[in-house]
């Protein structure tokens, strides 16, 4: 039996509240948050009720027809029992009965139609907010993505919405419901019991004046309560796609007070919310008792002392009704405040990802053919972030001509990875410009920009499915001869043959069945399916072995040879045969030329090489001065002909 995991200190509670409040000062800054007010929410967030905007109508004019017909009542139940104080007969007492039946199965009729309107509302409008949402994030750059989490994305996909859905739900019942039946109730008070009914009045104001301090003082913690949900979701997040790595180093128990800090701050927030919030009930128990103190005292004594001439036993059974009805709606109307108040945080965090513009947008006229496979980088600078002191590419001039293959060569942080990334648009330059196919990036259409310029990224992905679902992700007509065409020449076809359902193999998610060269592999051969214009390859073969390499660049120039090859690569065995090398440091274009060429002119080529390949640079120039002179040697002494 495992042994309990120990609670956080109060110190390290503290300390973690501070890491975690320092890192949401910095992320409100970064995104330089907006101050929406109320109505710009709820005009952002009613746009996702369209096709459901009828059962969302219909709903609170079905609780108005119920909250009228429950009012109706005790007014009809109040003259029934005046009538059988009266000494009425059978007759009068069996109308009133049906009466009160029909009005009875009314009501719940229509509350039943407004809880099925207002759930398939409610339920239909967080579909379609999540679907907004979804859509936003992928309209987003990558810049955008960096200006958000990856768990806090997920959390506003789910924890917000659910949250938002659910008050969605109890504002087109409550918010309607709630005001109409304390509206009702003290006015028919005030038929039924004349001036008795103002302490109805007194009451409910100053329920409302302690819910609303109450929604006051909670409101700022909800949001830093949510801030904190991502950063938990980020500890689990990370701890779950680390797992391998946790057990390999037997950090377990380390994670586990980490998460429990973090958990730890998040529970101190909310046990502080809820001491505020357990105010609520105190308060409406003493706004029950008084209303009901007030009214037996006042009522019995009325109807003593006048005999029944002031006020009857049916006047004062109404009027305890409509209080409990009052008091009842009340106690749903803090409720109704308490989930507002929690939920307009999640609303905020909501809009601010659908208001949040895409950094890289289409021109008004965009372009939509890539001509050819050309690139020109024309004294190009780039910044991550507007703010940014350092600069991640430094006055870049660099021209591909179309079907050449370019190695990338650095040393890490070289910016090399950054350099490819402007190519398909994914960041946008700070100076100067990228051309494909002698058109600037920024003037096509994103998608057809995209469609030409496959990119295997340094992360390669694999998405849950069979392998032919992800091969088809770079052509999804492809047929199964060209999945296997693809797969042979990215060398994966091997290694697929021998799984037991082939092609039909099931990937799971983040391909963590298959190993990291057979993911790297896939990869390729699905981007090879594009036959873009353009293949970048980010340090893509770093998993394979250098003979699977090899065979991988031939196939390359043999099924896509007009196709512009760009291969990043740590080793300069997967470069060494391609057309130019360029050597990138500090974000700036060290030297460009042959394989040749570098090693006698580029130091940091040469030290790469020589490193790698266990020989020194010496022995190497030898070599080739030998073949050098061998070669002269041999042309000398060939006999001149007669």
């Amino acid at each position: 039996m495992s042994e309990p995991t120990k609670m956080p200190t109060k110190e390290q509670i503290e300390k973690r509240e501070k890491e975690i409040n320092a890192l949401i000062a910095a992320d409100e800054e970064a995104r330089s948050l907006p101050n929406l007010k109320l109505g710009e929410i709820l005009r952002v967030l009613g746009r996702s009720v369209r096709e459901f905007k009828r059962p969302a109508i219909a709903t609170p004019v079905l609780v108005t027809a119920e909250v009228v017909i429950e009012c109706i009542i005790p007014f009809i139940t109040a003259q029934l029992i005046d009538q059988m104080n009266l000494g009425a007969g059978i007759d009068v007492i069996g109308g009133y009965s049906l009466i009160l039946i029909a009005l009875a199965l009314a009501s719940l009729a229509v509350g039943t139609a407004a809880g099925i309107t207002a759930a398939n509302a409610a339920t239909g409008f967080a579909r379609n907010l999540r679907h907004d949402i979804f859509e936003a994030i992928q309209r987003f750059s990558f810049s955008n993505i960096d200006r958000f989490s990856t768990s806090s994305l997920v959390t506003r996909l789910t924890t917000d919405t659910t949250n938002v859905q659910q008050s969605f739900m109890m504002i087109t019942r409550g918010a309607i419901r709630a005001p109409m039946m304390i509206t009702f109730s003290i006015i028919m008070a005030f038929l039924t019991g004349g001036p008795m009914a103002v302490v109805y009045v007194f009451v409910s104001i100053a329920l409302a004046a302690g819910i609303f301090g109450i929604a006051v003082k909670t409101m700022p913690m909800f949001r830093r309560i949510f801030r904190k949900y991502d950063h938990v979701n980020d500890s689990v997040e990370e701890n779950v796609r680390g797992i391998r790595v946790v057990k390999s180093f037997v950090r377990e128990d380390y994670e586990k007070q980490k998460f429990n800090e973090a958990s730890g701050s998040l529970y101190h927030d909310f046990r502080h919310v809820e001491k505020i919030l357990a105010f609520n009930g105190p308060l409406m128990t003493l706004a029950v008792d008084t209303i009901y103190a007030f009214v037996v005292y006042f009522g019995s004594m009325s109807i003593v002392s006048s005999a029944g001439a002031n006020m009857n036993v049916g006047q004062m059974s109404a009027l305890i009704t409509y209080g409990f009805s009052m008091l009842i709606s009340l106690m749903m109307f803090s409720m109704l405040f308490v989930m507002i108040t929690m939920s307009e945080e999640s609303a905020r965090r909501i809009c601010e990802v659908l208001l949040e513009e895409p950094d890289l947008k289409n021109p008004e006229d965009p372009v939509t053919e890539v001509k050819d496979g050309s690139i020109d980088f024309d004294h190009v600078s780039f910044r991550y972030d507007a703010q940014a002191e350092r600069v991640a590419l430094d006055d870049v001039d660099l021209h591909i001509k179309s079907g050449e293959v370019i190695g990338i060569i650095g040393g890490t942080g070289s910016s090399k990875s950054t350099l490819v990334q402007l190519v398909s648009r994914l960041y946008d330059v700070t100076e100067g410009s990228v051309r494909v196919g002698g058109v600037d990036v920024r003037d096509y259409d994103l998608d057809t920009l995209r469609d030409q310029v496959a990119m295997v990224l340094q992360r390669n992905v694999l998405f849950s499915g069979t392998i032919k679902d992800n091969l088809r992700w770079g052509d999804q007509d492809a047929t199964d001869e060209e999945l296997e065409e693809a797969c042979k020449l990215a060398q994966a076809d091997e290694f697929i043959q021998l799984l037991p359902d082939k092609y039909d193999t099931w990937i799971t998610q983040g391909g963590t069945n298959v190993s990291g060269g057979q993911k790297q592999r896939l990869c390729i051969a699905r981007a090879l399916l594009k036959k873009p214009k353009v293949l970048i390859l980010d340090d893509s073969t770093s998993a394979v072995d250098t003979k699977t390499d090899k065979l991988i660049r031939a196939g390359f120039r043999s099924y896509i040879p007009e196709t512009t090859k760009i291969i990043i690569a740590q080793r300069t065995s997967s470069v060494e045969d391609a057309d130019r090398i360029v050597v990138m440091k500090d974000g700036r274009i060290d030297a460009v030329g042959t394989h040749e060429e570098l090693l006698r002119t580029n130091e940091i080529y040469r030290e790469t090489y020589t490193t790698q390949n266990k020989q020194s640079h010496d022995v190497k120039m030898g070599q080739m001065d030998r073949q050098a002179l061998r070669g002269t040697t041999e042309a000398t002494d060939t006999p001149k002909e007669a």
